[in-house]
């Protein structure tokens, strides 16, 4: 149980500090902003029950509204984007996630990319949903969803790249 957690807790923290100390200050082109803490609820393990993803993914993004004084916003999109995790979990890996078989680094790019892809995108979506608050303002959710989501799927690949597990 310390081994699971332990990476979790490192990752948590390393995410959060980032997040707030660098990535919260990046403004690219006035509307694209990266928001790397996702990779955490991305990288949870698969065999954890559904209600420790939920606690786990709200605890994250309330650690980020709180440094970032954005009232529960992200809280909400990180709880929206864990509730739908085992959906999307099933569209992308099939077969192999109802039996929790997934080696994640040993799947196909295209599943991980479809995994990573519709999480960031229901994440991002529920996050400038919540921060417009009002649905005349579609399309600049529309184009913040959009931009902001490749920008962090980018940014998360090249995570997954540097951080990769060498397991044969």
């Amino acid at each position: 149980m310390n081994k699971v957690i332990s990476p979790d807790i490192i990752r948590f923290v390393l995410l959060v500090l980032l997040q707030v100390l660098l990535l919260s200050n990046i403004d690219f082109l006035g509307f694209i902003n990266p928001y790397l803490y996702v990779y955490f609820i991305l990288l949870l393990p698969f065999t954890l029950s559904q209600w420790r993803v939920l606690l786990y993914s709200f605890l994250i993004g309330l650690a980020i509204d709180f440094f970032q004084d954005s009232g529960g916003v992200n809280a909400a999109a990180c709880l929206v984007a864990a509730y739908f995790r085992p959906n999307i979990l099933k569209f992308a890996f099939g077969v192999s996630y109802e039996f929790q078989t997934i080696k994640f680094y040993q799947t196909p790019i295209t599943q991980r990319l479809t995994y990573i892809s519709l999480l960031i995108f229901i994440h991002h979506f529920v996050l400038f949903s919540l921060a417009y608050f009002n649905f005349t303002y579609i399309v600049e959710i529309l184009k913040d969803t959009l931009f902001s989501s490749i920008f962090t799927i980018i940014l998360v690949l090249i995570l997954m790249v540097l951080f990769r597990k060498n397991r044969k």
